[in-house]
């Protein structure tokens, strides 16, 4: 099904290789991942995951955050994941990456303190979103959280007009939740407690805004 195939991170394949500098240039990643890795507080021998990792950025900036974590990356595209595995060679740092479907997560039960995201859910269906939230609090320990970071409700007029370039990219039906700032609300029904709003950055194409939550006992 369409809804259901697998979108590149920047929408197009040809894209791919343009990922790292594209980001770096239009969404602030060094400033609010850096903020994302803090509020995570990853502790020694934590087991953390980072969901729909891209080129793994996140993912290195928590194995340097704390190198006595065990941290996993995974994505569904193969070509992205390549990209990922030569950076982390690249800067001497062991990490797991897997190839899998945040729907549909190759981890057990209640294996993870921390699972994080970063502008990720946009490109999901309201469906898979709420299937990808399902096997977050599946993964995730009873005092475990969840960190994420995506496009959310523009900050002013001018953050809603740039934001308009996103929706026109990776189309409106799977960023109408972001845009008008649903995340916390399907958060909620997906069964996520103590679900907070903790920053927000305004960007060049838009207001990405930090969430925290717990999963319930």
């Amino acid at each position: 099904m369409k809804n259901d195939r697998y979108i590149p991170a920047l929408s197009y394949d040809w894209l791919t290789p343009f990922y790292d500098p594209v980001v770096r240039l239009t969404t602030r990643d060094g400033v609010f991942k850096k903020a994302l890795v803090e509020q995570a507080s990853i502790e020694v021998n934590h087991r953390v995951l980072d969901l729909a990792c891209g080129t793994a950025t996140l993912t290195l900036l928590l194995k340097q955050d704390q190198p006595l974590a065990e941290v996993v990356g995974i994505d569904g595209d193969g070509k992205i994941l390549a990209i990922a595995k030569k950076k982390a060679r690249s800067a001497g740092l062991e990490i797991q990456v897997d190839e899998g479907m945040s729907f549909d997560l190759p981890y057990q039960y209640e294996s993870f303190d921390r699972v994080i995201s970063s502008l990720f859910f946009h490109h999901l269906t309201r469906e898979n979103k709420l299937k990808t939230m399902g096997e977050v609090a599946r993964v995730l320990k009873p005092d475990g959280e969840f960190h994420v970071a995506d496009w959310g409700l523009p900050a002013n007029q001018l953050m809603k007009l740039s934001s308009r370039f996103i929706q026109l990219l990776d189309g409106f039906e799977t960023t109408e939740d972001s845009f008008a700032g649903r995340l916390p609300v399907l958060l909620t029904e997906a069964g996520f407690v103590n679900v907070e709003e903790t920053r927000s950055f305004n960007t060049l194409f838009g207001t990405i805004r930090l969430h925290r939550c717990g999963k319930t006992q």
